[in-house]
């Protein structure tokens, strides 16, 4: 076998060699030395009785959005993962990342290996071999050659490691996909039961506008009223009425980006014979408790977090590359084959047996600086990557900080608004009361419809915005997506890459 083959014991030299790799080796980057997101947390969404309760280190679950305990809004994020363009472009763009880690990876850890058969006619002049007239015959050559490149510093593996870094930006890209359009479903569904609740209030306003407009002219009509008192009741029900149009334009615009989102076009039905379902702040029940992640924890929640990290381990691998191209590069090759005059003698007969082994080595000389500049590019492409990992990582737990205060706070403005409705109500109805009876007077009354109307649509938009505050925590806290069955898993891992 060796002597027919002499060049395979060279061929088996790049499996048992052990190279070495040049650059940096990368590692995950430390979670931040932080106990809490805010000086404040221990008092965050515990200072009202409206604000659910924050219970540290408890997992988030992957269908976070359960918690609203819509039967609606689940059917409508199942269906939206399927069907989201969003969604099929991320999910296409990390194949290609993947399949091209693939491809290269078998370009780079394994000899190439390529089988070809040829066939020549060929006339030569006689004239060389001092006869006259041409000869004419035919060559038939079959052969396999096999190529591999040493990769003795590590400027293959160093490049599949940048690749691999690209699959997991991409993937933790898609899972970002994911908890964005979730995300934002859920606060268009809480955005459209709000005005949908607001336009009930409008209505009822308008309608409570009319009701006193038919006493006040029947006031003015016996004289117990002036002109001007029928014409402010009047005022108020047109100013009344002109608030309808702009709440239900923007609840129409509500529902177009709910079934874009759904990857359907506005107006479209969900489902045969179904439409878009119609939220309503009833029907989204306010979770009591929130799951607050540990500062530690975050940075491997966050899917753009992952996502910086998978930048900065590229840059982190460019740099390896950019430094083993400054020393040799070792290919070695070898061919096998027959030749014969006639092209059945290439599997049996007379065919010559022809091979041949080759090695090249390359060493970089002189570049005119082109290979260090390089080098220096990759450093500074990583130092780059490194600061940008530090911003992201410093907006996240500003973006927690920030929901876990407008917890806070607008529980306190729901509370507040509560206790403000509940007394515009009985004032109201108390003033109506004695109005009717002449004991109270118009601008009385007035008075308290106004203090009415502003109070009950701060209810609803209070209700609606501590909701919306509810869903932008599990935005922050990453949406539990390494919860859920077939989540992006890296293929780089999260240790030193050896």
């Amino acid at each position: 076998m060796l002597r027919r083959f002499p060049f395979v014991p060279l061929l088996l030299v790049p499996f048992y060699l052990s190279a070495c790799m040049v650059g940096p080796d990368f590692k995950s980057p430390p979670a931040p030395s932080v106990k809490n997101y805010t000086a404040a947390e221990s008092d965050a969404g515990h200072s009202a009785v409206n604000a659910p309760t924050l219970v540290s280190g408890k997992d988030i679950p992957a269908q976070w959005w359960s918690v609203y305990r819509s039967t609606e809004l689940d059917h409508l994020i199942r269906l939206a993962l399927q069907d989201s363009p969003n969604i099929q472009s991320a999910q296409a763009t990390l194949r290609a990342a993947q399949e091209d880690y693939a491809a290269q990876s078998g370009n780079i850890l394994y000899p190439q290996v390529d089988g070809s058969i040829k066939s020549d006619r060929r006339s030569l002049s006689g004239v060389s071999f001092g006869q006259s007239g041409n000869f004419i015959y035919s060559l038939h050559n079959a052969s396999v050659n096999v190529s591999y490149m040493l990769d003795f510093f590590g400027a293959g593996r160093r490049y599949l490691e940048s690749l691999r870094a690209g699959v997991d930006y991409q993937g933790y890209q898609l899972e970002a996909a994911h908890l964005a359009l979730t995300a934002n479903i859920v606060t268009s569904a809480i955005s459209e039961a709000s005005l949908k609740s607001q336009l009930q209030a409008a209505q009822e306003i308008v309608d409570n506008a009319r009701h006193q407009l038919a006493i006040v002219e029947q006031q003015g009509k016996l004289g117990v009223l002036t002109p001007s008192a029928v014409l402010n009741q009047r005022t108020l029900l047109a100013q009344a009425e002109v608030q309808l149009p702009p709440l239900e334009k923007q609840r129409v615009q509500i529902k177009h980006r709910i079934s874009v989102l759904a990857g359907r076009f506005p107006g479209q039905q969900i489902s045969a014979g179904k439409g878009m379902p119609d939220f309503s702040l009833d029907s989204l029940h306010l979770p009591e408790q929130l799951p607050l992640s540990l500062p530690s924890e975050l940075v491997r929640q966050r899917p753009d977090i992952r996502a910086a990290e998978a930048i900065l381990h590229q840059a982190s691998a460019q740099v390896g590359l950019a430094t083993a191209n400054l020393y040799p590069s070792l290919t070695i090759s070898a061919n096998y084959g027959k030749e014969a005059v006639k092209f059945g003698d290439l599997l049996s007969g007379p065919a010559s047996s022809v091979w041949g082994l080759g090695s090249n080595v390359l060493q970089p000389l002189f570049h005119g600086g082109e290979l260090t500049a390089k080098r220096r590019q990759a450093l500074a492409s990583f130092a780059a990557a490194r600061a940008q990992y530090r911003q992201v990582l410093l907006q996240a737990f500003q973006n927690v900080a920030d929901v876990l205060l407008a917890l806070q706070m607008d529980a306190r403005t729901l509370a507040l608004q509560e206790k403000a409705a509940s007394l515009s109500a009985e004032t109201l109805h108390l003033v109506d009361k004695q109005f009717s009876l002449g004991a109270a007077s118009y601008l009385a009354l007035l008075n308290a419809q106004q203090a009415f109307q502003q109070s009950h649509i701060g209810v609803v938009q209070a209700r609606a915005l501590l909701l919306s505050d509810t869903a932008a925590l599990f935005q922050a806290m990453g949406g539990g997506w390494w919860q859920r069955d077939g989540a992006y898993q890296s293929v780089s891992g999260d240790k030193e890459i050896q």
